[in-house]
């Protein structure tokens, strides 16, 4: 992810404090309105069945698939645990700091749809309250955070004070990660750039794997970031990142193989 940063990229950026405030703002506005959602276990179970038969119905892959796969080693169902609780916000915030700092205009782009995506989910926590796989008997599925750890969340879903568990459609861990992964391919010209696929591919594992989520919690979180980036134009390209872009190309043309301008050396 290496470059200068574009001339123009730097005017556009904005001021830091308006920055951080906005966006814990927005943080505190969503971890409170998840709250609200709270309390609705009778409505939650029953969407929970919807979506469970629902899947049945549309031939979805088992969950069980990928959370056998885990549980072959007790590291790796850890790993997935600790995935799952440690790297979304701080990859986010990485990724948002980054931009901030080395591509300003891809900044207030990625910032824009990321609210929008969150501010939807939200809207989809208060009108479709969904329990999780692992609380779903259902399911057959383990709750791999609480039986192997680490979890973050309460054993008791009604009593959980620090987190609403029946927020699971749409799941922002597969948006949040997806859209992270789009930004930098937009934002960055590495020929690798592809590989931060593997950021949305190894969540959305993660995710089902530890029965958090249901394959759909994570459909519905690519339509509603598919909405947003329609909604939200992307940056275009600058003259000088264009200008990067064809030393780039340069550097990588063997010198006795680069045209010589006429009249050069004279």
């Amino acid at each position: 992810m290496a470059g200068r940063p574009d001339l123009r990229d730097t005017a556009a950026r904005p001021p830091l404090v308006r920055e951080l405030l906005l966006v814990v703002g927005l943080l505190l506005v969503y971890k409170v309105g998840r709250q609200l959602a709270t309390g609705h276990t009778v409505e939650a179970f029953a969407n929970a069945h919807r979506v469970w038969g629902a899947e049945r119905t549309l031939r979805l892959p088992g969950e069980s698939a990928v959370q056998t796969a885990l549980l072959h080693s007790d590291t790796l169902v850890r790993l997935a645990n600790t995935y799952y609780a440690t790297v979304h916000f701080p990859a986010t915030a990485a990724f948002l700091i980054w931009l901030y700092l080395r591509r300003p205009v891809h900044y207030m782009w990625a910032r824009r749809v990321l609210a929008l995506v969150t501010a939807a989910a939200l809207a989809g926590h208060l009108i479709f309250p969904l329990a999780p796989p692992r609380l779903l008997a259902e399911s057959g599925l383990l709750d791999t955070g609480q039986v192997y750890g680490p979890s973050v969340y309460g054993a008791h879903p009604a009593t959980d004070a620090m987190a609403n568990q029946f927020a699971a459609m749409p799941s922002l861990h597969f948006g949040w990660a997806l859209m992270v992964a789009i930004g930098l391919i937009a934002a960055t010209r590495s020929r690798w750039r592809r590989l931060w696929l593997l950021h949305p591919l190894l969540t959305l594992t993660v995710i089902v794997g530890t029965a958090n989520h249901y394959w759909l919690d994570s459909v519905v979180a690519a339509g509603l970031l598919g909405i947003a980036l329609a909604v939200v134009r992307a940056p275009r390209r600058t003259a000088t990142s264009a200008l990067r872009d064809q030393e780039h190309g340069r550097a990588r043309v063997p010198a006795q193989d680069r045209p010589e301008l006429v009249g050069a050396g004279r």
